[in-house]
């Protein structure tokens, strides 16, 4: 029997009958394991009504009070992600130790988040005119629409929630209908640690949710993370009814190896930054750019590695599990067929492996391509799944205009033990989050993340001070009190004297 998943609306689960399920799926195994209720506008307008009315109160709660609560979902949190892991993992097909990272990874954003007191502080200035004090403060912007990828159920919500929470605004969620069931449980955890019925809901849903949510007039912020295609769309639909948006796009991320490099610390960062999570991360790294002469060297050292790897269920001792499901694992295939027919040479061929799991589920090994060159489509567009291309350059020059001259612009990282190179690199390379010696350059959460170029859309990134400006606004308060001393009436226009 398969379970029903459904929205969680003002602080329970919804009773209504859906007009649209969608199918869920154990990737690990191929078997369906659930149906989830997708929203209709009725249901999606039901649930922006209510996050409308508890978010006054909500916004109109004490800071203080609003941390205390903060925290309470903290320690919820850090007490049950080994449940939450557990549900990504099913749903997801990531293996268990990386779906903790990811509950990990966003609570950091929580514990940001129980800073706001701090974080919401304004600048005070006495006396900017005789008897005139100006200030400023923060308030929250009210509804909050968040629209989630499948890759990261969990840790991506984490990225925007919290932040917008503490801040005192109410949040409606539309997860991934690939994986929706994390979103349910940390629904849960947020009742249970006393925050308001209402300030945090989550409605399941496909392109009809998603649009509502952009055009809905009581939404006023929207942040979404996806494919470049439907970043675009969402920031100028958002944005045409009058949103503020954050719209993460896609990612090809460049691996730049010069010739002083570490060459096992490089096939160690290669291999595990791209194959982790079967490569379903939008800071995987997909292209390695190799300074001659250490391409072959490098080559032969991670194929070293990958002949390690144990690719199957997630559940089991595994190092890579399943792609997220049976379209995606064709869409993955196809590039692997598409840069053999290119030209471009299989060192190690994902296609056709025998997974550790039983039933069909929905598996792609890791896969390494050599002689990779720009004008092919494995090195062009994302592909979002375990395949790494090997691109030979004669320079450091040469890398950083291959790097530079992408479309995308989300993460790079160059490996070299010459400062001087790695801080040339960080001032001139055209990308948004930089790793040194380090392949997945995920800022901590007081820090901000975010691409350039078509790997962002609109000026914020995620979590950090930008995440607390977004979801909030500024308002500067020009103010006298009159001295009891005063006298007379001046109607004047007022000066600065």
């Amino acid at each position: 029997m398969t379970a029903r998943i459904t929205h969680w609306i003002d602080g329970k689960s919804w009773t209504g009958t859906a007009e649209r399920t969608g199918d869920v799926f154990n990737p690990a195994t191929g078997a369906k394991s659930g149906e989830v209720d997708l929203a209709s506008t009725a249901v999606m307008d039901e649930a922006v009504a209510v996050a409308k009315r508890a978010g006054a109160e909500w916004a109109a709660t004490s800071i203080t009070k609003r941390t205390s609560i903060v925290f309470a979902f903290r320690e919820l949190l850090n007490a049950r992600k080994e449940e939450l892991a557990a549900i990504i993992t099913a749903e997801h097909g990531k293996v268990l130790s990386d779906a903790l990272g990811e509950v990990s990874r966003g609570q950091e954003v929580v514990e940001f988040a129980c800073g706001i007191p701090h974080l919401l502080k304004g600048g005070y200035s006495e006396s900017v005119s005789s008897g005139v004090d100006v200030y400023s403060i923060r308030q929250p912007v009210g509804v909050v629409g968040i629209i989630s990828p499948f890759n990261f159920p969990a840790m991506v919500p984490m990225w925007f929630f919290p932040i917008a929470i503490a801040a005192g605004n109410s949040v409606i969620i539309k997860p991934s209908e690939k994986d929706p069931s994390a979103q349910n449980f940390i629904a849960q955890l947020w009742k249970e640690a006393g925050l308001p019925d209402g300030v945090f809901n989550v409605v399941h849903g496909d392109k009809e949710a998603v649009d509502r949510i952009l055009t809905h007039p009581d939404i006023k912020a929207v942040s979404f993370v996806g494919s470049t295609p439907i970043a675009k769309y969402i920031y100028e639909t958002g944005t045409a009814h009058g949103k503020r948006v954050q719209a993460l796009g896609g990612a090809k991320n460049h691996m730049l190896v010069l010739p002083d490099a570490d060459l096992d610390l490089v096939a160690d960062a290669a291999v595990n930054a791209g194959f982790g999570s079967a490569g379903e991360r939008c800071m995987a790294i997909s292209v390695l750019v190799a300074v001659e002469p250490v391409a072959d060297e490098t080559i032969a050292k991670i194929v070293e590695r990958m002949a390690t790897l144990n690719t199957g269920d997630g559940t089991r001792n595994t190092d890579m599990g399943p792609l997220v499901s049976a379209v995606h694992r064709d869409k993955v295939k196809g590039y692997i067929d598409a840069g053999v027919a290119e030209g471009a040479k299989i060192v190690v061929d994902g296609r056709d492996i025998t997974p550790d799991a039983d039933g069909n589920g929905f598996f792609v090994g890791p896969t390494l391509f050599d002689n990779v060159t720009p004008d092919m489509s494995i090195y062009q567009e994302e592909i979002f799944g375990p395949v790494l291309s090997v691109v030979r350059v004669k320079t450091y020059e040469e890398g950083l205009k291959l790097i530079n001259d992408h479309m995308y612009g989300n993460g790079t990282a160059i490996f070299t033990n010459d400062g001087g190179a790695a801080r040339r690199f960080q001032n001139e390379v055209e990308v948004g989050m930089v790793g040194v010696n380090v392949p997945i350059p995920v800022p901590m959460a007081y820090y901000s993340f975010g691409g350039w170029k078509n790997s962002l859309f609109g000026d914020t990134h995620a979590h950090g001070t930008e995440g607390v400006h977004f979801f909030t606004r500024g308002k500067v308060v020009t103010s006298r009190w009159l001295d009891p001393s005063h006298g007379g009436i001046n109607l004047g226009f007022p000066t600065n004297g």
